[in-house]
């Protein structure tokens, strides 16, 4: 009896029901286990075994966060114009580029900033798109806050990933109740962070996130830049960087020295966070 019969039975399946064994699977959403005669892994769509959450959008709404569904808001149409040629740029990478021009990684240069803030914001204005998926990857190893900021419980995440090769994205990877946005936890710290986001297993990593989905666009939050090694290494490996500068706090010798880390990489803008006003009276700080 083969190993597929043997499962089979377990299942209570006679033989004539495996006679094409990629067609049975099971359903996980019932806590039924996944067993050696279900599709392979790499054709099985993440949506089918990440783990789902709920973001309480009411309460982003009411933080002055981009949210579906809540109309034109101030922050809304900001973030609209703001996403617009990173989009554009994301979407122009040649086919077969190891470029990553869908990978975006959102940073400052010292902390408190808003780089986090940018970053969900960012996402969440993406996953409003027609054509486009969003996943957002808290990189900030070192203090991630991303799910604390959505109001979500700590998860295994990115460098569980890089430690343990048994682990798959799909594992890791949390499905919102905003259909079209995912996210990628931190996980756990450690103390060899920067080695592994400079590792292999970080590269093949990226280019699985990178390439496995055409329309995907990636966010990640990083450490700031002039504090962390973490955040130089991670920004090697992306094809644009969006740069949080706030308004009337963050000294020009800090921005000019984060962008000079920043000039292998050809894709730099800059969002002037947390400005008071402008000349007509329309605020554009995100706070």
């Amino acid at each position: 009896m083969s190993i597929i019969e043997k499962a089979a039975g377990r299942l209570g399946l006679g033989k004539k029901d495996v006679a094409n064994p990629s067609e049975i699977t099971t359903d996980i959403s019932k806590g039924e286990k996944v067993t050696a005669i279900n599709k392979p892994i790499e054709h099985v769509k993440e949506s089918q075994i990440s783990k789902r959450v709920e973001i309480n959008l009411s309460q982003l709404h009411q933080l002055g966060m981009v949210t579906p569904g809540e109309g034109k808001t101030l922050a809304a149409e900001e973030f609209r114009i703001i996403k617009r040629p990173l989009i554009k740029i994301a979407l122009n990478q040649d086919a077969g580029s190891r470029n990553h021009s869908n990978l975006i990684m959102v940073t400052s240069a010292l902390p408190g900033e808003g780089k986090t803030f940018s970053a969900i914001n960012l996402a969440m204005s993406i996953a409003m798109e027609m054509d486009h998926t969003v996943l957002l990857v808290d990189a900030d190893v070192a203090r991630p806050s991303v799910l604390r900021t959505l109001g979500l419980n700590a998860e295994i995440g990115l460098i569980d990933i890089l430690l343990d090769d048994k682990i798959d994205l799909a594992d890791v990877m949390l499905k919102t109740n905003v259909d079209t946005l995912s996210i990628l936890p931190s996980g756990k710290g450690h103390k060899h962070a920067t080695e592994l986001l400079a590792s292999h297993a970080m590269n093949n990593l990226l280019d699985q996130i990178a390439n496995r989905y055409p329309d995907r666009i990636v966010i990640f939050d990083s450490p700031p830049l002039l504090l962390t090694s973490e955040a130089r290494v991670l920004a090697s490996q992306m094809g644009q960087i969006v740069l949080v500068v706030e308004a009337e706090k963050t000294t020009q010798n800090a921005v000019k020295e984060a962008l000079h880390q920043l000039e292998a990489c050809e894709n730099v803008n800059l969002i002037y966070n947390k400005a008071r006003v402008f000349p007509g009276g329309n605020y554009y700080g995100y706070y």
